[in-house]
């Protein structure tokens, strides 16, 4: 007789990001991330925040998946959440119901988590709003699911079509999610200074009046365009 698989299988250590790293990265928008990353990290355009005006967060991914329509590896993940923690879960995009709902939110923030982010639903939606942690999900159903398992914790996930590993960085604002793998992190803080740079640069010329793209004339005007008419 074949033993009954674990319900759950869980990787309680692994390593984190230093509160220096995690620090470095707070209020750098998700976009200026993936600028730093050649244009990639966020997750899927889908998975929004509940509340726009709450979607600011930078922390410590922990990891679950939890499959579709079950919320058993989302509780042992806030179990073993630790302040300033964004749980990920993967729902594997199920929008038949829920997996999280304002209960485990509240339970969240209680516990100093920083931020949830679903490529699943969530529901109490008003009510998960009122508790200001900012959630990313995508979208909401008042339907609720079961917490059987299987599941894992701690271990790599996708979510959004974005792979995610405990211990990685992860951003939020009304934009969207972007992840940072912990081996970039600090790669991605050094190449962050460049960026805001340029990207104050260009701003306060753009307030300024600019009405051409920097370096779109030399490019129309070169033989690497051929004009048709």
């Amino acid at each position: 007789m074949i033993d009954e698989p674990p319900i759950l299988k869980i990787r309680r250590h692994f390593p984190r990001p230093t509160a220096a790293q995690i620090e470095a990265l707070r209020d750098t928008p998700t976009s200026f991330a993936v600028d730093a990353m050649d244009g990639h990290g966020a997750v899927d355009w889908r998975i929004k925040p509940l509340d726009a005006n709450c979607a600011c967060f930078v922390g410590t991914a922990i990891t679950c998946h939890a499959g579709p329509s079950d919320n058993m590896a989302v509780k042992a993940a806030i179990d073993l959440s630790q302040p300033g923690d964004v749980i990920m879960v993967c729902a594997e995009q199920f929008t038949g119901a829920a997996c999280t709902g304002d209960l485990l939110v509240g339970i969240m923030k209680n516990r100093g988590v920083t931020g949830y982010v679903t490529d699943g639903l969530v529901r109490d939606r008003d009510d998960i709003v009122d508790l200001g942690l900012p959630v990313f999900a995508m979208g909401t159903s008042p339907n609720s699911g079961v917490s059987s398992g299987p599941g894992t914790v701690g271990l790599p996930v996708v979510v959004g079509g974005v792979p995610v590993d405990a211990g990685d960085v992860i951003l939020g604002n009304s934009d969207g999610v972007t992840v940072i793998p912990r081996t970039r992190i600090d790669e991605v803080t050094e190449r962050l200074e460049r960026i805001r740079e340029l990207e104050s640069d260009l701003l306060a010329r753009v307030r300024g009046g600019l009405k051409e793209v920097p370096g779109t004339r030399a490019l129309l005007e070169s033989d690497r365009v051929q004009y048709v008419d």
